[in-house]
């Protein structure tokens, strides 16, 4: 009898988690089961409020969906063009995770996640213009996470965000991951000085750039482009012999060819509304130009004896390192050069670090990259920093932080061709070069022979409302002391 007790019970309890299972989903179809006796009537009511519960705890479990807004660019940037999407609706995100490039009129920006969640909504397609302090995307965060109130986003103009205090974070811990710190502490920027973004007030790799964008912008000349060219005429006709009557017939009229091609009309975004406005400012500076010629004969040899040294070392060396080295040594010497006035010409800033720019050629345009504490560099560290600029600039990624701060420029011109340039000055600094291409010309030796030379040309502009044209004549005098006699920069490197 006990068996038979047993086998009963065990069949019931098989019956009883089959018709819970199909309950959990279809409970608006519960029936009683008749055949059952009341105990599993009872158990069939406790399994159906049971399973109502699970399913309303499941329902809630779901967070709040919030609207993650485009947060200050800063430069008092109040648009940005989206160039790329990392997610796409539904994909799930983590904090500090990329959400997507957004490009302003400085740099390329890396947008990251402030919450744990699922996308919801994209509110902008590719290359359309996303306004800060609107929502960017939806994300439907994880439940029990805290929603942080985006009280910091710019609603009102960027200077409100100078408005707080640092007393505000005073005796609280700034919280921070280590890259990110050590980002700051390679632009020398003090935590304490930046307004976190994050979660409990964390400060973001986008924090400590929105935060070295309001310094010194970059100035962005504009990208080459393609005229149309028109067809040109149909062949002549053949000249008729000198023996054909006076009186010739006209040849028959061909037919011109039609021109279909159409005028494009786009708006000015970008880089291109940033050359607007930085070459409109340039028009106020009274440029001071200076020409001459340097002699790179022992700088060639000198460079193709350490090229196969440096690139055993994973490093391609060009003439640039040795221009930028030059410069910051003579810089040293010429203090003025390396400075910055302000917008009326009333005071003038003497810059501590030499953050020297080069101009590069890249699919966006020509961009103006910098190389920072040139002064605290070898060359080879230099050398090494222009090809991780190179290949960011390759691939349309250079951040804020390698587009502003500059103090100096180079414009290296003659890579791509031409002798002299009249270069013009990126405000607020006040002196940049043009490097021409090297030639092979003839030039005569001490000796008096005729002999092959490697022959650069240089081109200078200095703002002449601080810089008279004797400074700049014997700053570029060391300059080209420097590369004609590369052995003597060895005596002033540190």
């Amino acid at each position: 009898m006990a068996a038979v007790t047993r086998g009963s019970f065990s069949a019931l309890r098989r019956l009883l988690s089959q018709q819970y299972r199909r309950r959990c989903f279809r409970l608006q179809n519960f029936r009683p089961v008749r055949n059952l006796q009341p105990l599993a009537f009872t158990l069939d009511r406790n399994l159906q409020m049971f399973s109502r519960r699970t399913l309303h705890s499941t329902a809630v479990s779901r967070g709040p969906i919030v609207q993650f807004k485009l947060s200050d660019i800063g430069e008092g940037i109040m648009e940005v063009t989206v160039k790329e999407w990392y997610v796409k609706e539904g994909d799930k995100v983590s904090q500090f995770d990329s959400i997507c490039e957004v490009q302003s009129d400085k740099a390329s920006v890396t947008i990251t996640s402030r919450y744990d969640g699922v996308i919801r909504k994209l509110y902008y397609d590719v290359d359309a213009t996303a306004l800060v302090g609107k929502p960017l995307v939806d994300i439907e965060t994880e439940s029990g996470s805290e929603v942080i109130q985006e009280e910091d986003v710019v609603e009102t103009p960027a200077m409100a965000r100078e408005e707080h205090t640092h007393q505000e974070i005073k005796g609280h811990k700034t919280q921070a991951t280590p890259s990110v710190r050590r980002l700051a502490m390679e632009n020398n920027i003090k935590l304490s000085e930046v307004v976190g973004t994050g979660k409990d007030g964390r400060i973001l790799k986008e924090d400590i750039l929105n935060f070295l964008a309001k310094q010194t912008g970059a100035i962005l000349p504009p990208t080459p482009f393609q005229e149309i060219q028109t067809p040109g005429p149909g062949p002549a006709a053949a000249a008729r012999p000198a023996s054909t009557p006076a009186a010739v017939t006209p040849p028959p009229s061909t037919p011109r060819p039609a021109f279909t091609g159409k005028d494009v009309t786009e708006p000015l975004k970008g880089f291109h509304r940033a050359m607007v406005k930085t070459m409109t400012a340039a028009l106020m500076i009274p440029h001071f130009g200076y020409c001459d010629e340097v002699d790179l004969s022992r700088l060639v040899g000198l460079r193709s004896e350490l090229r196969s040294v440096a690139e055993g070392r994973g490093v391609r060396l060009s003439y640039m390192p040795f221009f930028i080295k030059a410069a910051s040594l003579s810089l040293l010497h010429f203090p003025i050069l390396n400075a910055s006035v302000d917008e009326g010409c009333q005071n003038i800033t003497y810059k501590a670090s030499h953050n020297i720019g080069l101009a590069m050629d890249t699919s966006q345009g020509l961009l103006v990259p910098n190389v920072k504490n040139v002064q605290l560099l070898s060359v080879f560290e230099i050398a090494q920093e222009l090809n991780r600029l190179q290949t960011l600039g390759s691939a349309g990624q250079l951040g804020t932080s390698d587009m502003t701060g500059g103090t100096f420029t180079l414009s290296n011109i003659g890579s791509i061709g031409g002798t002299y340039a009249k270069p013009v000055i990126l405000p607020p600094e006040v002196a940049i070069g043009a490097l021409g291409k090297i030639q092979v010309l003839p030039r005569f030796s001490t000796g008096g022979q005729v002999v092959p030379a490697h022959i650069m040309k240089v081109s200078w502009s200095a703002d002449h409302r601080i810089i008279d044209g004797a400074t700049m004549c014997r700053f570029s005098n060391l300059w080209r002391e420097y590369l004609e006699n590369p052995a003597s920069m060895v005596l002033d490197l540190k």
